[in-house]
């Protein structure tokens, strides 16, 4: 046994491995707070290749997980996330590329100002440090913190889903082959190498050696960790999303915008979870044919399940549940007005949308909407770093401090004060 195995903490030693991938993510958090560009950029180029060279393997420890998933019973919505096929994979590839080729936000300058006794002062963009990231089910997450973290300066500690144990694993093994090929520190990437549970729990308690903890998952997990957390949390919280179908809306185009807001993918956190109609909307009956023939149960308030035969009731639960399932609640509202009251009251202010072609209307749901993302005649799917030109996206923050909306390489910045003086001194 060599002499690293020997002083390696043990698994079941939560605190001692917390400690250790601490200390060894701090001292690369600071070879990367002064890596170049070009060297994190290469790295991320090296970290594509190896995910295409080592795909084999990638998917084959996928399919292990696609059985155990299959063997547990989990959704096929949960499925659908955890799934990776050839299509998938290149997508992961191409989304670590992506982030190489994006503006470099740690030593950007935010603003420079010139005080009136000369002194010079600056804002200048600066890594978070050390990220610890929790997430469940989607093994590109994986890849996505990984880029993003190394472009942006940070190490980061990844602690992924028992679900996705085998997938995880062999994604970080293809990082940290890039990341050695390119002379950056493979303790940049680091996975929490147990599924223990008390892992989580040290890593939450990790103050001095963790900077911000970000999960990414069901509500469980993301309250578990803001109750048990003694460092700051960045939280992504679950997508209750909302589509308002105002009275001016096109009906073809909301046809098409609510079948895809609700079934393009049912299981990501863009997906709608309720449809609001205007009461003077022309065509609501075809809005619930056109979801049902797509395979999705509607759940309707009392004006929509006496409407359409297709229609189950609601309970006073549904307007509160995040289903990530082929399910949808509809409701008809008394205008843009009734539209924002219900969205106030039950929305989690991730992202939510409105189909019309009144001006007027749009631009009031846009600035009076208080979610993250907030969207005029376009699916809630484009929820999404990469589609807002992120490259990849950590994930959706719903809160109000620090970051908001997709968090990418910006989001993982903060800033410090540089002031340049000539000798002036304080009267």
């Amino acid at each position: 046994m060599n002499a690293e195995a020997l002083s390696a903490p043990r698994l079941d030693d939560a605190d001692a491995l917390n400690a250790d991938m601490g200390a060894r993510a701090r001292a690369a958090a600071k070879r990367l707070a002064v890596a170049t560009t070009e060297e994190k950029a290469a790295a991320l180029r090296a970290a594509a290749a190896e995910l295409r060279a080592q795909a084999a393997a990638i998917l084959d420890a996928n399919a292990r997980d696609m059985a155990a998933g299959k063997t547990a019973g989990l959704t096929a919505a949960m499925l659908d996330r955890l799934r990776l096929d050839e299509g998938r994979l290149g997508a992961i590839a191409d989304a670590v590329e992506a982030v190489a080729a994006l503006p470099d936000p740690a030593g950007q300058t935010i603003d420079r100002a010139v005080r009136p006794n000369g002194m010079e002062l600056s804002r200048v963009r600066v890594p978070l440090g050390v990220v610890g990231i929790i997430y469940e089910s989607r093994p590109n997450v994986t890849a996505d913190a990984a880029a993003l973290g190394l472009m942006s300066g940070n190490a980061v500690i990844l602690r992924g889903g028992s679900e996705a144990v085998h997938s995880n694993r062999a994604i970080h093994a293809a990082l940290a082959a890039g990341l050695a090929e390119t002379g950056l520190p493979a303790d940049a990437v680091q996975l929490v190498p147990t599924q223990d549970r008390a892992a989580v729990g040290a890593l939450l308690r990790a103050q001095g050696l963790v900077d911000i903890i970000i999960p990414r998952g069901g509500k469980g997990l993301v309250a578990r960790v803001q109750d048990e957390a003694r460092v700051p949390v960045l939280a992504h919280l679950d997508g209750i999303n909302h589509l308002y179908i105002d009275g001016a809306a096109d009906p073809a185009k909301a046809v098409e915008l609510a079948v895809n807001a609700k079934m393009r993918r049912t299981g990501i956190c863009g997906a709608i979870e309720t449809i609001l109609i205007d009461r003077a909307y022309p065509a609501p009956l075809g809005i619930v044919d056109a979801l049902v023939a797509a395979g999705c149960e509607v759940r309707g308030d009392k004006d929509i399940a006496a409407l359409s035969p297709h229609a189950d009731p609601a309970s006073a639960g549904d307007w509160d549940t995040e289903y990530l399932d082929a399910i949808v609640s509809i409701a008809l509202v008394d205008g843009l007005a009734g539209a924002l009251a219900h969205i106030d009251a039950h929305s989690s202010r991730h992202t939510d949308a409105i189909v019309t072609e009144d001006k007027a209307a749009a631009e009031r749901f846009l600035s009076e909407v208080d979610s993250a993302i907030v969207i005029h005649n376009a699916s809630t799917q484009f929820a999404d770093g990469g589609e807002f030109g992120l490259g990849a996206e950590i994930g959706i923050a719903t809160g109000r401090l620090h970051a908001r909306g997709p968090v990418a390489l910006e989001g993982l910045t903060t800033y410090k004060w540089l002031v340049r003086g000539t000798g002036q001194v304080r009267p």
